[in-house]
């Protein structure tokens, strides 16, 4: 493994671990009254963008960590719609 991969792959590790709890946290409570939609639209579009992106590169690093990254932010997209459309979308 050449040093970009080494750099590359722990820099994708520390990125989806710092994911990590805060799906777990919306997955627990099922609180997301505090996600924005917006937000949370954006980001995973961009996650889908950086996987292609390391698709096209043949990055495993970016591959792997942005392949996790996307389904955990899914979910919490999925949450977020799901309890905000039973709260009348006032979250």
């Amino acid at each position: 493994m050449s040093l970009t991969d080494l750099i590359g792959a722990v820099a994708a590790c520390l990125t989806t671990a710092s994911f990590v709890p805060q799906a777990w946290l919306s997955f627990r409570t099922r609180d997301v009254s505090g996600v924005s939609l917006l937000m949370y639209s954006v980001f995973t579009v961009g996650v889908v963008l950086w996987l292609a992106y390391g698709l096209l590169l043949g990055s495993w690093p970016m591959i792997i960590a942005n392949s996790i990254t996307l389904v955990l932010a899914l979910m919490i997209l999925g949450l977020k719609l799901v309890y905000s459309r039973r709260a009348g979308w006032r979250q």
